[in-house]
């Protein structure tokens, strides 16, 4: 993060999904490749807009459960970008290391926010 600029989640997840759709274009376009293809795309796409319906959300547990819905999106595509580098369905495997070190650091993001949410949801 900048010093003196906020910190908003809600662009860094849109930032990350525009990462996974630019991967999504380089991925093979064997039956291997658009199965992979299609599955990487719809998790990571994901986790965004979950995050923007829990901006909105009826209640503290409706905001916990879209919170939950982004961060398992966020899950599956660690596993599914794990799987694209060990099959090597990226020209350079070593250049998702970023992608998986960015799905880290939001999956620890959001577990803590799941985690603050459900604290706050007991004072109540």
């Amino acid at each position: 993060m900048i010093k003196g600029r906020k910190f908003d989640l809600q662009n860094r997840l849109i930032e990350y999904a525009v990462k996974i759709i630019k991967l999504s274009e380089v991925i093979p376009e064997s039956r291997a490749g658009k199965h992979v293809c299609l599955q990487v795309l719809r998790s990571g796409t994901s986790p965004a807009p979950n995050y923007g319906e829990a901006q909105s959300a009826e209640s503290r547990a409706d905001f916990i459960h879209k919170l939950k819905i982004a961060l398992k999106e966020l899950r599956e595509t660690e596993i599914w970008l794990k799987i694209i580098v060990r099959a090597k369905l990226a020209k350079s495997p070593e250049q998702l290391m970023p992608l998986l070190e960015e799905t880290d650091e939001l999956i620890s993001i959001l577990s803590k926010s799941v985690e603050t949410a459900n604290k706050h949801k007991e004072r109540i």
